[in-house]
């Protein structure tokens, strides 16, 4: 039962490690487009007006990054579980079941 239990447990675990794929779902361009996009030009219009500045007047850029809110919660969940499981073998020991 504690196998089966651990087995699912890293299956869980490994839910939230993300997948990187080398291949894209849609072939590669032959040529680069000339001009950008009217999605990138209001991007970088957006981003540019958005910047924020620090005291000395560096501007700081945008970088994009991911929400990782479910890779905490799920790793504090697993990590969790996991000190859950070695209380509960310490406790075994002690008690001498």
């Amino acid at each position: 039962m504690l196998t089966a239990t651990a087995a699912g447990a890293l299956l869980g675990a490994l839910w939230f490690v993300p997948s990187a794929n080398a291949t894209g779902e849609e072939p590669a361009r032959t040529e680069p487009s000339a001009a950008p996009s009217t999605q990138v030009t209001q991007q970088a219009r957006a981003a540019s007006e958005a910047t924020d500045t620090t005291a000395d007047g560096t501007r700081l850029a945008d970088t994009g990054s991911f929400d990782t809110t479910p890779y905490v919660v799920g790793g504090t969940a697993f990590l969790a579980l996991g000190a859950g499981f070695v209380a509960y073998s310490v406790r075994r020991e002690r008690l001498g079941f």
